[in-house]
């Protein structure tokens, strides 16, 4: 029996995925993870360190690891890399162009790390997109036309359609809304649930 399909068993039997949260400071990571557990998204403080929850959901026990996206704790990062099944990439898509290569450079540097696992999904959720429409933006067409635009950009400037040892999916969410945050972890858990749980 290979190691693999012991680790696949493993975690058949526990049916318990790890996920770690990263962003840049004011993404918006932690309101997402309050947005997912049901709890009030007002007045969230910035994570200093790191914020652990756990989410039941679909029969799946998800350790959602937050980690601070401060500049002066991101070389801590990786010390949470570890184990970890999936990685969600959260970008603040109202102020993306500001920072395009600070969220470039960042990004890339996780996929330099040895420690991450080979085969990790990524998510990318593109938050706040309730704020990025006014009110000529009520179309649905015009509206999904944007969001096309600003998911293509951040799929090219994150050099996504480059990555080989990892599955990634890219979805434009609110955590003020909910819109497309049961969608996103959807994914995760589904992909999550074909690469290790099906043997």
């Amino acid at each position: 029996m290979g190691l693999l399909t012991i680790i696949k068993k493993q975690k058949l039997k526990d049916k318990e995925v790890r996920v770690l949260m990263l962003g840049l400071d004011n993404s918006g990571k932690s309101s997402i993870l309050n947005s997912l557990l049901k709890k009030s998204i007002d007045d969230i403080p910035p994570t200093m360190g790191f914020n652990i929850e756990t989410l039941l959901y679909r029969n799946f026990t998800m350790n959602i690891w937050d980690i601070g996206g401060q500049s002066t704790l991101r070389p801590f990062w990786f010390n949470y890399f570890e184990k970890t099944d999936s990685l969600v990439w959260v970008i603040d898509g109202t102020t993306y162009k500001q920072r395009l290569y600070e969220i470039a450079e960042e990004f890339l540097n996780i996929l330099k790390q040895d420690n991450l696992i080979i085969g990790c999904n990524f998510l990318i959720m593109i938050n706040k997109i309730d704020l990025l429409f006014g009110a000529e933006d009520i179309d649905k067409t015009r509206r999904a036309s944007k969001l096309q635009e600003v998911t293509d950009e951040i799929i090219h400037i994150l050099k996504l359609k480059e990555m080989t040892n990892h599955s990634w999916k890219i979805i434009p969410v609110s955590a003020k809304t909910g819109e497309n945050v049961d969608t996103a972890i959807d994914w995760v858990v589904d992909e999550i649930k074909e690469r290790l749980y099906i043997l």
